[in-house]
């Protein structure tokens, strides 16, 4: 069954579209965590960034950049921020990718991040380094 987002590009569900290309459809988050809220999805079903093509995702990227300088402008926020999930436990609720642009208002409104940093092990971060490098395609 097609996601919500796929019958949204579709034009089964309608939305408050602000940029199409090909590969990318961008529209107004209906549940916005501030003014201007847009979420960026890849027209590519697929749950997770790194099950994406190599198309869908440069167009991705192409797409964040025009969204997010349309956003500043038209909101005023010179602030925001871009927020990708990828799985359940990683708070992604609509399973097909997506990027959420929020903009961060004089007010306050905008996305509060609780960021729990810790320390890299320099013991492990040699063989740590060298695995993603060696996964890398």
């Amino acid at each position: 069954m097609p996601s919500i987002f796929s019958r949204i590009a579709a034009g089964e569900i309608p939305c408050h579209r602000v940029y199409e290309d090909e590969h990318v459809i961008a529209f107004l988050d209906i549940a916005p965590v501030s003014r201007g809220h847009v979420l960026v999805v890849p027209k590519e079903e697929r749950e997770r960034l790194h099950e994406l093509s190599p198309d869908s995702a440069a167009a991705l990227g192409r797409a964040l950049q025009r969204v997010a300088a349309a956003v500043v402008r038209a909101t005023g926020a010179a602030d925001y921020n871009v927020l990708q999930n990828n799985g359940a436990a990683a708070h992604q609720a609509v399973m097909h990718v997506h990027f959420h642009v929020i903009p961060k208002h004089a007010d306050g409104t905008g996305l509060g991040v609780g960021w729990r940093a810790g320390t890299l092990d320099q013991a492990h971060a040699p063989a740590l380094a060298a695995s993603i490098r060696d996964a890398m395609h």
